[in-house]
């Protein structure tokens, strides 16, 4: 995510004297929702810093993850874009907050992935499936977005294993409704396309040994060796 950070929010979600103005509406609801994940990045002591963008982001992604100087940014671009409101609408109630932590957990897999200097990497024994234009640039793009997809894959499972740990009545619902967004105006092999993860996810009994990063990279190597 290449978005300029101009506004900071303590932990306590107090306005800094960066310039950031009050949350909004929208703003506070989803960190309300997000911050038990936001705890447990604190716990953990992954250096997780939440951002909030002030100026108008029509058509950004609400909630998005940046690194910068060593520090995971957890920005929320919120203000002018009618996504961020448009998706809380399509949650259903009894399902939202554990929505908004699969999400702020989906962010946090970047996080770890970012910190642990893997991020676009694949694991030791895989290679890149190589596009099948001649031209370079077509090639070099096509590799970027295989990277990205492979980074929101193992995001998605990072948010399915906090849900089956923390929340693991509501798992598949929850899966269910991630399955649903994923599917939506699907592009095969975009960089979105995170379904062949998702249905090894499918009963989340992967999902529940040791930490969610664990437990989210096992399922998802075994996803790329299936892919």
């Amino acid at each position: 995510m290449r978005q300029r950070v101009v506004g900071f929010i303590t932990a306590g979600l107090c306005a800094s004297a960066a310039g950031a103005a009050e949350l909004t509406a929208t703003e506070a609801r989803w960190l309300q929702g997000a911050w038990p994940v936001i705890a447990y990045a604190r716990e953990a002591k992954l250096p997780l810093d939440i951002v909030v963008q002030p100026q108008p982001n029509p058509g950004a992604a609400p909630l998005a993850m940046a690194f910068i100087d060593g520090r995971c940014k957890l920005v929320l671009s919120m203000r002018g874009n009618a996504q961020a409101q448009a998706t809380l609408d399509r949650i259903e109630p009894e399902l939202l907050d554990a929505a908004l932590e699969l999400m702020a957990a989906h962010e946090l897999g970047h996080c770890r992935r970012y910190r642990d200097g893997a991020w676009y990497r694949l694991p030791s024994g895989f290679a890149a499936s190589p596009s099948d234009t001649p031209a370079a640039q077509w090639q070099t793009a096509y590799a970027s977005m295989q990277a990205a997809r492979r980074e929101e894959a193992y995001g998605d499972l990072v948010g399915l294993a906090w849900t089956r740990q923390r929340h693991p009545q509501q798992y598949e619902k929850l899966h269910a409704w991630l399955v649903k967004e994923r599917s939506d105006d699907l592009i095969p092999g975009s960089h979105h396309d995170t379904l062949a993860w998702l249905r090894l996810a499918g009963d989340g009994q992967a999902l529940t040994q040791t930490s969610i990063f664990a437990a989210a990279a096992a399922l998802w190597t075994d996803g790329l060796a299936r892919d």
